[in-house]
């Protein structure tokens, strides 16, 4: 493991960095919302096709008004692209896995992505975690799993499979978190990090909506081109470059433990736009949820140090 990773290895959040991860996971909670809203108009391969495509500009005009040189030789190509091809491949298998398992299931299932985050972390990165921080991943999950509702009946083999799937995009999520951590990737500036990933997802999403047959046979509403911009402009452009930014500063664990909040955001979303009931389990989920991140980012209570007498003999 090269120096230059240490410092951001095991580095506690700051209330800065805490305030920008509750606003990513709000805008991420929000864009489940969105993509279901936009699917009667888009299907969901050329959804994500359009959202790549869209947002890949957005990150070659924040990179030009910051001055970062995206081509210049860094060392971060073949990372980069092994970056790329994983985020394409696991936002396809998200996408199919939802055509087979409820959307419910597959928010729990996916947000298995701490657990392999903190695990990676633990094998590569030299994070150490404390049994109360795992014990805090798992009263976050918990807490995830009660708000959605889980189990639920009705599950065939079929619903099994798309939850394997969503499983599977969780891991190549906490993959790519991995991978920007432990390769030199740590060193190139945000906007490049991410845009490996979302210029090759274009030719991977593309392919996808060709084998599916995917079509759009009407003109989208407003409505749909509008969260598409916000899909875009908004979560790609924006907050999947601050995500990066955040990744490559601070631990990755802890950072994802975060991700947890962003499925209750999804429920208050429900509630406020469509009409959702919160119940008091809610309410209970979420409190498991703060506990779960308390442990997990609780600074580790240490003794105080104890200096040996030169005088009393050992």
């Amino acid at each position: 493991m090269s120096s230059d990773q240490m410092p951001s290895a095991g580095r506690a959040l700051t209330p800065g960095a805490v305030a920008l991860m509750l606003m990513l996971c709000l805008s991420w909670g929000f864009n489940q919302i969105a993509v279901k809203l936009v699917l009667p108009d888009v299907p969901p391969m050329l959804q994500a096709l359009t959202r790549s495509a869209a947002a890949l500009p957005v990150l070659l005009v924040i990179a030009w008004a910051r001055g970062v040189r995206l081509f210049a030789r860094d060392g971060t190509l073949w990372p980069g692209l092994s970056a790329g091809v994983i985020f394409g491949i696991e936002f396809v298998l998200i996408y199919r896995g939802l055509t087979l398992t409820s959307a419910s299931r597959a928010v729990v299932f996916l947000y298995t992505a701490p657990f392999f985050v903190a695990l990676g972390s633990h094998l590569f990165l030299g994070e150490r975690l404390r049994a109360s921080q795992w014990s805090g991943l798992a009263l976050c999950f918990a807490g995830v799993a009660l708000a959605i509702g889980v189990p639920q009946a009705n599950v065939d083999a079929n619903v099994l499979f798309g939850d394997l799937l969503i499983v599977v995009g969780g891991a190549l999520w906490a993959a790519t978190t991995l991978l920007v951590k432990a390769t030199a990737l740590i060193r190139a500036p945000a906007e490049k990090a991410l845009g490996y990933q979302v210029a090759l997802s274009i030719p991977i999403f593309a392919f996808a909506a060709w084998i599916t047959g995917e079509k759009i046979t009407h003109v989208p509403h407003l409505l749909s081109l509008s969260l598409l911009a916000y899909q875009a402009f908004w979560v790609v452009g924006l907050t999947f470059t601050l995500w990066v930014a955040l990744v490559k500063a601070y631990s990755a664990s802890k950072l994802s433990a975060f991700t947890f909040i962003t499925p209750l955001f999804g429920v208050v979303a429900s509630y406020f736009i469509m009409h959702d009931t919160l119940t008091p389990v809610f309410g209970a989920a979420a409190l498991l949820v703060i506990a779960g991140l308390y442990l997990v980012n609780r600074p580790e209570l240490t003794g105080p140090k104890i200096v040996p007498d030169p005088n009393v003999p050992a």
